[in-house]
């Protein structure tokens, strides 16, 4: 089995968390969307469809797929999945040959033949888009096809229940926490519970599963007095430090999590260390959250919350809506977010005590109450990279460059803000 990830035009509405990464590489669970799909059907070979900013750190960080490879999608027997749609991916076996699951005239996935290895199509996007036409359509229902940011906070809790259910076939996740004598004061079912055999759990944590599962990945440490939720995931090598955790949280590999966090998704290599509330939000790696950082998630009369994306602000249909912060943004002890809150990459918050604007733009300031475009691009990479380099990880040339390319496309966004 050959798998193809497709980034489509919605990828361009995950703004801030998608400018850094392709969309399936967003969490939502335990894992991105690509790794749930590979760690279940295990394909002989696998590529992807990337916007063209993106191609060259993707290459570098996945030397094994075949990034915006024509010929390779060409070649052979290939499924193709739509990079947005979380689903059991034991689903796409009952796929036949030649056919497509379409929603509501979105394709979600489709099975195609071998072809010759020469193609008539002068680009990806027209080999793309001329499979869909001579296949057959099954419609689907089945998963969630996201369109918009806050659609992984949304479905993030039915995302933790089908990786803890996938997660039942390995053996490394099958004995339950308590048997282990680990002074756990666990709630509920104690057979949802999950501990990886070497996470470091000290005494006095709670868990409770009573509205969903608890998993905790290989080599994290949970300190005394931390209460779990489900449901919720840690991941590997995070340390929580008497942190209350409540339900629909994931947490990512390498994270630093103190305080109370609802709802949220902390991708990796984020630092929450200190007290403060985080609540349905999404935060990037790289990001520093300086101690007592808060946002608001519920807006005082209860109405619908609006949320900042491409100069313009969208109606998201949610009642609770906290921030989403890009890949290493920064802010400062106190930092006051407003609920439906957008911090681009790399922007540096110090509020000086009042309330933050809802729209922090990519590389911008946000100094002394007051916005600007004067952050240094070179002196912010040397702080981005001295901050990888305490986690064991690089600023590369490569990933410079795609950052350079993140801060010109997003010009348009910092002079509609500031003008």
């Amino acid at each position: 089995m050959r798998i193809l990830f497709v980034e489509t035009r919605q990828a361009e509405q995950f703004s801030p968390i998608a400018l850094t990464r392709p969309v399936f590489e967003l969490m939502c669970g335990t894992r991105s969307i690509r790794q749930r799909m590979l760690d279940t059907l295990r394909p002989d070979s696998w590529g992807v469809v990337v916007r063209p900013h993106l191609a060259d750190l993707y290459r570098q960080e996945f030397p094994e797929a075949h990034v915006n490879d024509p010929t390779w999608i060409d070649a052979e027997e290939l499924l193709i999945v739509n990079g947005l749609w979380v689903v059991d991916p034991v689903l796409l076996k009952t796929l036949p040959l030649e056919t497509i699951f379409r929603r509501d005239e979105v394709p979600l996935a489709w099975l195609r033949s071998g072809r010759p290895p020469a193609s008539t199509a002068d680009s990806i996007q027209e080999l793309l888009n001329a499979i869909p036409e001579t296949h057959a359509t099954l419609p689907c229902s089945e998963g969630i096809l996201l369109r918009y940011p806050w659609d992984l906070i949304k479905h993030n809790g039915a995302a933790l229940q089908l990786d803890f259910e996938l997660q039942q076939a390995n053996p490394e996740w099958v004995p339950p926490a308590v048997d282990r004598g680990l002074g756990l004061t666990p709630g509920g079912n104690t057979h949802r519970i999950r501990i990886h055999p070497t996470a470091r759990i000290e005494p006095f944590v709670s868990i409770n599963t009573e509205a969903g599962p608890v998993m905790i990945d290989r080599d994290a440490h949970i300190q005394s007095f931390t209460r779990l939720e489900g449901p919720c995931y840690i991941g590997p090598g995070t340390q929580l430090f008497r942190a209350q955790i409540r339900g629909e949280t994931s947490i990512g590999p390498v994270c630093r999590v103190g305080g109370e966090i609802e709802a949220s998704i902390l991708h990796g290599y984020a630092n929450k260390y200190h007290d403060g509330f985080l609540g349905h939000g999404y935060i990037c790696p790289w990001v520093n959250l300086g101690a007592m950082t808060t946002n608001s998630d519920l807006k005082n009369d209860y109405s619908e919350v609006k949320f900042p994306l491409r100069m313009e602000y969208h109606a998201t249909g949610e009642t609770k809506l906290g921030c989403f912060i890009g890949d290493h943004a920064k802010t400062a002890i106190g930092t006051l977010f407003n609920t439906g809150t957008n911090v681009g990459v790399m922007a540096m918050v110090l509020p000086a005590g009042r309330l933050c604007p809802k729209h922090i733009p990519s590389f911008c300031r946000l100094w002394q109450g007051a916005l600007d475009d004067l952050l240094d691009f070179d002196a912010a990479c040397l702080t981005a990279a001295h901050a990888m380099q305490r986690r064991q990880q690089k600023l590369t040339p490569v990933y410079r460059d795609m950052l350079a390319a993140v801060k010109q496309l997003t010009a348009p966004d910092r002079v509609s803000v500031l003008m």
